[in-house]
């Protein structure tokens, strides 16, 4: 459908959003962004294996796969998706038609193209947008955003509020700077104060903890965001083998250095700093600033143009 063809809604009214808010908050899902300054970071392969060691420990795992490129979770597990969320929204296809399955059970839902769409859509579209991501989070317990980055921006991450959002942050000089002027951007333009860290392609726990405690530091005295450590992901062969085989390392090699290192991360994410209150549910108080996102004249929808 050409982008014309369009109109843009106008705002939800105050019944429709506490309506909204009552349905959502049936949702009781931990909701988890996981981002990286560009796709090469890695923030992918932390998503895959992460969910895979939460799936190992027994959690019901649904991931928004908001990348549109190859290197998305899909095509990581070798899933080939040809729908995504903005079929359903059309009409095209029921959900089932385009939700995928890992191996461990984990559901994958690719969202790219809807989370584009967000300004355009029509008000029907949007109620049913959200209707969408509540059905296919039912019985979650954890809900996994691979959030895209482009041009230093995501409509998932900004939308992240102040749930848990991890930056993967990688351990080179490069990837330390790309890190902190996207942390910048999200700080000065979102309003966000904590992000979770996890430092990727090291040699050692220590190695981590030096290149975090030094970002920290700047991040606090620059911009007065803190900053929470979450582990650290190796530099680890069997991983990169098991990317490979297309499959997740927790499930291709379980005694793998970096298997015990996700299977970490996962334990200190759900018991993060950075807790809200849990009267109404994570994706919740996402899908409101959604709604708000979607209006017209909004600064925030500026943003993601």
């Amino acid at each position: 459908m050409r982008r014309e063809h369009f109109k843009v809604a106008p705002a939800f009214n105050t019944d429709q959003a506490e309506g909204l808010r009552r349905l959502l908050a049936r949702t009781s899902a931990k909701v988890v962004t996981v981002v990286g300054a560009r796709s090469e970071i890695g923030s992918t392969s932390v998503v895959v294996n992460l969910a895979a060691a939460w799936a190992r420990s027994g959690k019901d795992v649904l991931i928004l796969d908001e990348h549109l490129s190859q290197n998305n979770v899909a095509n990581t597990l070798a899933l080939k998706p040809r729908y995504d969320l903005l079929n359903v929204i059309r009409g095209d296809k029921a959900l089932g038609e385009v939700m995928l399955s890992g191996n461990d059970g984990t559901q994958i839902l690719p969202v790219a193209r809807a989370m584009q769409a967000i300004t355009t859509l029509h008000e029907n579209e949007r109620d049913r947008l959200l209707a969408l991501l509540t059905q296919a989070a039912a019985g979650a317990d954890i809900v996994l955003v691979d959030a895209a980055a482009r041009e230093g921006h995501s409509v998932c991450a900004s939308l992240s509020g102040d749930e848990p959002l991890m930056l993967v942050l990688n351990g080179t000089a490069g990837g330390i700077t790309e890190s902190y002027a996207m942390l910048k951007k999200m700080a000065l333009q979102n309003g966000r104060r904590t992000f979770d860290i996890v430092v990727n392609k090291v040699n050692s726990k220590r190695e981590a903890k030096v290149i975090f405690d030094n970002i920290a530091q700047v991040a606090w005295q620059n911009l007065q965001v803190r900053l929470e450590y979450m582990g650290y992901i190796p530099v680890d062969e069997k991983l990169k083998r098991a990317t490979q085989l297309c499959r997740s390392v927790v499930e291709a090699f379980p005694d793998a250095q970096s298997t015990i290192e996700f299977a970490e991360l996962g334990r200190n994410l759900m018991h993060s700093k950075n807790v809200v209150d849990e009267e109404v549910s994570g994706l919740a108080r996402v899908m409101q600033r959604l709604i708000r996102q979607s209006r017209p004249n909004n600064n925030a929808v500026s943003a993601i143009r």
